[in-house]
């Protein structure tokens, strides 16, 4: 079965013509199909849209949530719901077309676990094309997963990745990367990007500055959750050698007979090494819990993180 998960947020004008689109590409299709639109907290008339799709359509599920959630919190939720052994997202906009499934579909069955859409003639404002190259070019060059595009909507995943996947904040941004980071097989396909018709984008060019503090919580989560000390630790070294050389510097000065109790650099060098040694604690405070943390669980590997178990 593929489980088609939908984002819907104010979509009204684009929900008719989508899913005269989606159906039958999803009906011709050699697999069963259910079609989830997680409507996140819509202020129009999406919902009773989708409430009528549900109705005409059998294999249509609805999830609404109360108040808008942001879109990582909207995806973990139709991971969640989905039911097919194959997971496809993308959005409502009629900008990625439901006839390029079947292309991700194809690339699959060559061993991967997640097939993204590459938006290869991208149809977008020079902007936002402008702020999503830089973003690309960040991750692939930081991270080591090559990609060109990581943001677009137009994704395929296997069962196992996508109920794997516990999104929140900007991190659906970052799917490819936490995926590979997970031990699954990611690629991508050129996929017909449109240009948009309906609505406007609920992103612009000020995006790039909200991803700059989540790609410090990835960095973090992907290099250094299983090894805080590694990270509070050389931050702290560096950060306390500076103060003590300048300390050392001063004692110097001292010696030679030069005034130092009213100099600022004597009071920056002592709270850049008491900064010092509190990170390094921290580090040690966060190792220390994360090995009682794990060996309460009984150090057990997680189903999710198995390439293989007899049955």
């Amino acid at each position: 079965m593929v489980s088609a998960v939908i984002p819907a947020y104010n979509e009204r004008e684009s929900l008719e013509a989508f899913f005269k689109v989606l159906i039958p590409n999803l009906s011709k299709l050699d697999k069963d199909y259910e079609v989830i639109f997680v409507d996140d907290g819509s202020t129009d008339n999406t919902l009773e849209i989708l409430k009528k799709f549900e109705k005409e359509n059998k294999n249509v599920r609805i999830l609404s949530f109360r108040k808008n959630r942001g879109k990582a919190e909207v995806l973990t939720s139709g991971f969640k719901a989905s039911r097919g052994d194959l997971v496809v997202t993308l959005d409502a906009d009629l900008q990625d077309r439901p006839e390029e499934i079947g292309k991700l579909i194809e690339k699959h069955k060559e061993g991967f676990d997640m097939v993204s859409g590459w938006r290869k003639d991208r149809k977008d404002a020079l902007k936002t094309r402008i702020s999503s190259k830089l973003f690309n070019f960040i991750m692939s060059s930081f991270w080591g997963v090559h990609l060109h595009d990581y943001n677009c909507g137009l994704k395929l995943y296997t069962k196992d990745l996508a109920h794997s996947l516990n999104l929140y904040g900007g991190m659906h941004r970052f799917i490819p990367l936490l995926a590979a980071e997970k031990g699954f097989e990611v690629t991508e396909v050129p996929v017909v990007h449109e240009k948009r018709k309906f609505g406007k984008s609920k992103y612009g060019f000020s995006k790039i500055f909200k991803d700059i503090p989540d790609m410090f919580t990835i960095l973090f989560l992907t290099r250094y959750a299983k090894r805080p000390l590694h990270f509070f630790g050389t931050v702290g070294a560096i950060i306390g050698a500076i103060g003590f050389f300048i300390l050392i510097y001063l004692s110097i000065l001292h010696f030679v007979g030069e005034a130092i109790g009213q100099r600022p650099l004597l009071i920056f060098g002592m709270l850049m090494v008491l900064a010092g040694f509190q990170l390094l604690f921290t580090g040690f405070l966060a190792d220390l819990i994360l090995h009682i943390s794990e060996k309460h669980n009984g150090e057990e590997l997680e189903e999710e993180n198995l390439r293989y178990k007899t049955k």
